[in-house]
């Protein structure tokens, strides 16, 4: 798809599932974007925010083998990026400070989820490079 909201948007992609990853960066590709990661960790998608230019929205899986991507979460908002959770669990894993980010249930349509990061991204100017 060319020519969408998503075209050229740099989207950081925090999952631990390796083929829910290529999945969502399939779908993330499909629709323009460039993606950033996959990443499995806290550790290393702080380490990505940290040494890359500015992702535009991130998508986060709120479980991560062991531990949560709230931190990822926190520092994303403390920036300013927009995110989407996905998880299987439901939003009650979030804590109240992103209890306003949306949720995707997995199993979820890809489309679901750029309709979604569309949305995130819509008005917004492209993350500087």
């Amino acid at each position: 798809m060319s020519g969408g909201l998503l075209d050229g948007r740099r989207i950081l992609v925090v999952e631990d599932e390796a083929l829910v990853a290529m999945l969502v960066e399939d779908a993330l590709v499909d629709a323009g974007c460039e993606v950033i990661g996959p990443v499995a960790t806290v550790a290393d998608a702080v380490a990505l925010l940290d040494s890359e230019a500015p992702p535009d929205a991130a998508v986060l899986d709120l479980n991560l083998a062991g531990e949560t991507s709230v931190p990822v979460a926190d520092v994303l908002a403390a920036r300013g990026v927009p995110f989407v959770v996905a998880t299987g669990y439901g939003a009650a894993g979030l804590p109240p400070e992103h209890k306003d980010a949306p949720v995707l249930a997995k199993p979820y349509d890809p489309a679901e989820l750029t309709a979604t990061l569309a949305r995130l991204c819509a008005g917004r100017q492209p993350a500087a490079r």
